[in-house]
């Protein structure tokens, strides 16, 4: 077989047109740093998108992975398989919530869950409770109902119609939600913290309203914690740091130990819901994966790394605080653990450029947000390295 030359030139003959990729050829991974072909280590403040809790070359995880692959990669949902069995009952002890739905992704995650929404919807008796309401401003995925949900032009410029029965309220303003909520929701769909929106934390004030008219219409909560669950705001879920309990909680991302793991979470009155044949899956719960996420959790538990993210974001808030009162390119930022964002007087692609050439890899989202989505088991020092990086950036830029 020939090995093609890794370049951007290949991969624009090879791939449909997708991805942005930046010009590196990655080989492996250390810790919290990956290296390209050429020898050159990259500290990694993206972590795969917010998947890399634990970095790169944990021996536990490696260990689960090849133990559990020895043993059987695959034998599908026709069977009982003993890594689901302990990585559902793992996320329901620490959820409180009842029932488990395992998939590949996190847009099916939310499919998952918008069809449980209905499903649940119709068997009220109401035909006309349908409607499916998501934030401004969020982002739950790229399939079609996913789609519907996250609705920005970016995503759905071309590929109407988008799903009936959607609609959305904006972020935080509790005078919309009333306007929109009604008899006919069947669901509404949050991100606490939302990631690809820039970083920004939903208002107690918002939550509680929503509470209230759940209780008046009932519909159903969805938690989407596909970027900021599994340990990355310093509780397993980002919700929990609200007086709050939603009825279907959907995560992915982490979940797999890098692995594709997704899983829906339910409670208790959404457990006979879905009955034999409304849903499935031939890959989700793929016991190799599961087998990596209950690794993932333990090793997050044992080293302390939901703490850590809180002492190590909050050492990085203060840092980009001091760089704000410096640079003026810096208008805001917004730290909730290790999920930050910096939000600048420009398009933040820029930034992510110079920080390659200085051998950081930082993100954008939202036009004008520098994302950074380390790996949860970044040491300070690692830490300072992208803050320093960052300054010398804007100090080039000043000069």
């Amino acid at each position: 077989m020939k090995q093609l030359p890794i370049t951007q030139e290949t991969e624009k003959s090879l791939f449909f047109h997708n991805y942005a990729r930046l010009p590196i050829a990655i080989t492996h991974g250390e810790g919290c740093w990956l290296v390209s072909d050429d020898g050159t280590r990259y500290l990694d403040m993206i972590a795969g998108i917010g998947v890399n809790a634990l970095g790169y070359g944990d021996e536990r995880l490696l260990r689960a992975i090849n133990a559990q692959a020895a043993r059987l990669i695959h034998a599908s949902n026709l069977f009982l398989l003993q890594p689901q069995f302990d990585l559902a009952s793992t996320l329901l002890d620490i959820s409180g919530l009842s029932k488990v739905f395992f998939a590949n992704s996190g847009t099916e995650a939310i499919e998952a869950a918008m069809k449980l929404s209905r499903k649940r919807a119709a068997m009220t008796g109401r035909s006309d409770k349908k409607e499916i309401l998501s934030l401004s401003n969020c982002f739950h995925g790229r399939t079609y109902g996913a789609m519907s949900l996250t609705a920005k032009a970016r995503y759905t410029d071309g590929f109407d119609p988008l799903l009936p029965e959607t609609g959305m309220v904006t972020f935080n303003d509790i005078a919309d939600l009333d306007a929109k909520v009604s008899a006919k929701t069947a669901a509404v769909f949050i991100e606490v913290v939302q990631g690809e929106g820039g970083i920004h934390c939903i208002s107690e004030a918002f939550l509680a309203r929503l509470a209230e008219l759940r209780r008046e219409f009932d519909f159903l909560i969805v938690a989407d914690e596909i970027q900021a669950g599994c340990g990355r705001t310093g509780k397993f879920f980002s919700y929990m740091h609200f007086d709050m309990q939603p009825d279907l909680v959907c995560l992915a991302k982490p979940l797999g130990g890098g692995l594709p793991l997704a899983a829906v979470l339910g409670s208790e009155k959404m457990a006979d819901v879905f009955s034999y044949g409304n849903h499935g899956t031939t890959f989700g719960g793929n016991p190799v994966a599961c087998a990596a996420g209950l690794a993932m959790i333990e090793a997050i538990h044992a080293d302390g790394l939901m703490e850590k993210a809180v002492q190590t974001g909050a050492m990085m808030k203060s840092a980009l605080q001091e760089l704000a009162s410096r640079h003026p390119q810096i208008l805001d930022i917004r730290q909730y653990g290790l999920m930050i964002g910096i939000t600048v007087d420009k398009e933040a692609k820029a930034y992510v450029e110079k920080a390659l050439q200085k051998q950081v890899l930082v993100n954008a989202t939202s036009q004008n947000v520098i994302r950074l989505l380390p790996p949860l088991c970044i040491s300070e020092n690692e830490a300072q390295r992208c803050i320093t990086v960052l300054d010398e950036i804007l100090t080039e830029e000043n000069n």
